[in-house]
C-alpha cells in the first residue's frame, strides 16, 4: 500500500481540502462534503436512537405511574433524566454536524483526496488506477454515497475511515464519498476521471435503469470490476453504488 497515504497529519493546508498544492498538470474536478442531515440520520442513526430514548422515557413514566400512582410523580420522574438524554441527543447530533464541516472530499484527474477527522485530520490519497471499483447508493433530494474499493491488498483501517466507508465492511473496509450532493454527477466525473487514468472503459451512469435510484438499491457505476487493476472482468461494472 505504498501509494495509499492513510496517516499523515496535517497542521495546514495549502489548497482547501489538500494538504499540498497539485502537482503541475493535475486538476480539481469536483470537491464537496457530506450533507449533515442525511449523515446523522444515515450513518448517526439519530432517529433510532431517538426511539431507543423515547421508549427509555416511556418505561420509566410507567414504572414510576405504576409504583406511586400519580401522574404528577411519574412526571417528575421524567424530569430527572430527560435533560440528560435531550443532552445526549444534541451532542450525538453535533458530532454529525462536526463530522460533515471537517470532510472535503476531492476528486482530480489522477486521485480521490478524503480530509477527514475532527480532531486528529487524517488525508487520505486513493490513486485512481488503485480503486478497482466504485459503487452508487443514490437517496431522496439527489444525495448519494460512493463507496469505492481498492485494488489488490491495499487497505485502509476501518477506524481511520468511519463514518467515511461502506457499513459492514469491516473486513476489507471501503473508503466512501458518504452522502454528498448531486451523487449521480458526482459519479459521472469520477468514472470518466477514472476511465481517462486507468485506459478501460465504462458503463455510464446515465444508461442505468431508473429502479435503482428509486429504491435506494446498489447501482452500477462506471468502472468495470476486477481482481487487478488495469484488467477488466468482461459483464461486470466497474463503479456501482452502495
Amino acid at each position: 500500500m505504498s501509494d495509499l497515504n492513510n496517516g499523515r497529519e496535517y497542521e495546514f493546508e495549502a489548497e482547501h481540502g489538500l494538504p499540498e498544492p497539485l502537482p503541475a498538470g493535475e486538476r480539481v474536478l469536483w470537491q464537496g462534503a457530506p450533507d449533515w442531515k442525511a449523515l446523522a440520520i444515515q450513518r448517526f442513526h439519530v432517529r433510532k436512537l431517538a426511539v431507543y430514548f423515547a421508549i427509555i422515557l416511556g418505561l420509566r413514566f410507567a414504572f414510576a405511574y405504576s409504583d406511586t400512582g400519580s401522574l404528577a410523580k411519574a412526571g417528575l420522574a421524567l424530569a430527572w433524566i430527560a435533560p440528560a438524554i435531550v443532552f445526549a441527543m444534541g451532542m450525538w447530533i453535533y458530532m454529525a454536524w462536526l463530522t460533515a464541516r471537517t470532510t472535503v472530499y476531492t476528486v482530480t484527474d489522477k486521485r480521490v483526496v478524503m480530509r477527514i477527522g475532527i480532531v486528529l485530520t487524517l488525508t487520505l490519497n486513493l490513486p485512481l488506477k488503485r480503486i478497482a471499483r466504485a459503487d452508487l447508493k443514490t437517496l431522496p433530494d439527489g444525495l448519494g454515497s460512493i463507496p469505492m474499493q481498492l485494488a489488490g491488498n491495499d487497505k485502509i483501517a476501518w477506524f481511520h475511515l468511519w463514518p467515511h466507508c461502506r457499513p459492514w465492511r469491516l473486513a476489507h473496509p471501503e473508503p466512501m464519498l458518504s452522502h454528498v450532493a448531486d451523487a449521480r454527477h458526482v459519479a459521472e466525473v469520477l468514472g470518466a476521471a477514472w476511465a481517462a487514468a486507468t485506459g478501460l472503459a465504462v458503463t455510464p451512469v446515465a444508461q442505468q435503469a431508473a429502479a435503482p435510484a428509486a429504491t435506494g438499491t446498489p447501482a452500477p457505476l462506471s468502472m468495470p470490476s476486477s481482481e487487478r487493476p488495469g484488467r477488466a472482468v468482461a459483464g461486470e461494472p466497474a463503479l456501482a453504488g452502495s
